[in-house]
């Protein structure tokens, strides 16, 4: 493995470091995502036991973020079926745009679920804001828990 490359994946962990910070932004998947490419490029036992490190704290990061929403995304109107379809979504984006694909994969999945359910595109995409807003993590520490 070159220097370019080690550079080139230090500088995408970067910037998933900063979209740990920035809402919106899949920070933990890029870090992921860049371990991941370096331990196939550099297959020694340091990088794969720092990719399973990596895994475990990105799939406990997830559960705590799954077990946190639920109160504030029911209080929104999000029911299991939209859930169903956002995960569908999800999954799908993922794999057909690798690791980016999930969020907007994600977002598609709730419009059309609440497309389906209400029947009008402009009153889905009203119900699409209102979920994001709140599932958005920044939201979470400036709002009181009455919301």
């Amino acid at each position: 493995m070159g220097a370019w490359e080690l550079l080139l994946i230090g500088l995408v962990i970067l910037l998933g470091l900063g979209g740990v910070l920035v809402p919106g932004l899949p920070g933990s998947w890029l870090v992921w995502a860049a371990v991941l490419w370096w331990a196939l490029q550099d297959p020694r036992p340091v990088s794969w036991l720092v990719l399973v490190g990596s895994t475990v704290a990105l799939f406990l990061s997830q559960v705590v973020r799954w077990a946190l929403p639920p109160r504030r995304l029911k209080t929104s109107g999000a029911t299991r079926r939209m859930a169903g379809y956002a995960g569908a979504g999800a999954l799908l984006g993922f794999f057909l745009v690798p690791v980016l694909g999930a969020i907007p994969g994600f977002l598609g999945g709730v419009y059309l679920s609440e497309r389906l359910r209400l029947g009008r595109p402009d009153a889905a995409r009203a119900s699409l804001r209102t979920v994001m807003r709140a599932a958005d993590p920044a939201s979470w520490w400036n709002s009181s828990p009455a919301c």
